[in-house]
């Protein structure tokens, strides 16, 4: 039976707990529908995006937007396109699972695979079938074999003990398992190709079923693609140490909360605006005047000279709206002195 072997250092400790408290913040927030459907989509793309980019897809984040909303985009390979929308199904796959608590089976994951390596590279990746030869995880950034996985022969068994070992009742938290369980997967590399992206689909798969969806609103895959020495780094400390997995942990954990840092602060940002608009309607600004309300909200603070380079409105008239909003109390005004040049406006 597998048995991972792991530390639950300060560091995973206090990263498990910040990712709780922004849990917490997400399931009490009082978000608008239209804004959590826009952030999920735009996750979602983030996702596709940068999965597939990490194994080496040359699709830029322009691009991989255009794909996704059914917008033809010339001048990429096929095999690109392809892998992005087949990641986009298969994320789709995974959210059908987010009210369920069923097992996950090897046959579950031969499906993600399935999805993932369709109409891939003429059909040769054998969709949803184990390998029978031996492969190797190689560096997309440099070509060189970081890693050989173990014999073809090996697969079945080490499957069967790795899905055994996901569905067994733990006492560790659901996002410690799934960090193990990606990496516990990309060390068997069961597949021909497509081992990276199934999983990572399947990591969040597991984050799904045990209540960490989020609300669909992160992606692990960028946090990983910004700097993927540090990913392939952290994957193969486990190997130096003995399949040790806490080093992988930590990185798995603090990638985690930086995303879910991130989404908070989108819907903190999200939730003051409606609060601004509420305030603005009840004081009858103009548009202009909501305009440089809400460029405020966004840039956090600006100068009279940024909001003029921002909206071409006269320098004079912007001096009198600003002025306007302090003495409404929605805006203050910080300098030094009254000549200060470094003075500038920001929300109360």
């Amino acid at each position: 039976m597998y048995r991972p072997k792991f530390i639950i250092t300060n560091k995973i400790n206090n990263e498990l707990l910040e990712i709780e408290r922004t849990r917490g913040f997400l399931d009490a927030a009082q978000l608008k529908g239209d804004w959590i459907k826009e952030m999920q989509s735009a996750a979602l793309i983030l996702e596709a995006h940068h999965s597939t980019h990490i194994e080496g897809t040359q699709l830029t984040l322009s691009e991989a937007q255009k794909i996704l909303a059914g917008k033809p985009v010339k001048g990429v390979r096929p095999d690109d396109r392809q892998e992005l929308l087949n990641y986009k199904d298969a994320m789709n796959f995974v959210s059908e699972y987010l009210d369920r608590k069923s097992e996950i089976t090897e046959e579950m994951i031969r499906d993600i695979h399935r999805i993932l390596v369709k109409d891939v590279r003429g059909g040769s990746l054998e969709p949803g079938r184990y390998r029978r030869i031996q492969n190797y995880v190689v560096n997309s950034l440099t070509g060189e074999i970081i890693y050989t996985p173990p014999p073809s022969e090996d697969v079945p068994a080490l499957m069967n003990e790795f899905v055994d070992w996901l569905n067994e009742e733990k006492d560790i938290s659901p996002i410690l398992m799934a960090g193990v369980a990606q990496h516990r997967f990309v060390d068997i590399h069961p597949f021909l190709d497509g081992n990276g992206r199934t999983a990572r689909v399947l990591c969040t798969l597991i984050l799904y079923q045990n209540g960490y969806d989020f609300k669909r609103l992160f992606s692990l895959s960028e946090f990983y693609d910004k700097n993927r020495r540090q990913y392939y780094d952290s994957i193969q400390s486990v190997r130096e140490m003995g399949m040790d997995t806490t080093v992988w942990l930590e990185y798995f954990v603090r990638g985690l909360k930086n995303q879910m840092l991130e989404v908070k602060n989108k819907g903190e940002v999200a939730i003051r605006k409606e609060v601004v608009i509420e305030r603005a309607e009840m004081l009858n600004l103009n548009d202009r005047q909501r305009k440089i309300l809400m460029y405020l909200l966004e840039e956090k603070r600006a100068s009279v000279d940024e909001i003029g380079r921002m909206f071409d409105f006269v320098r004079r008239t912007i001096q009198r709206d600003l002025a306007k909003m302090v003495e409404l109390g929605l805006i203050k005004e910080v300098a030094k002195s009254k000549t200060d040049p470094t003075k500038y406006y920001e929300l109360l």
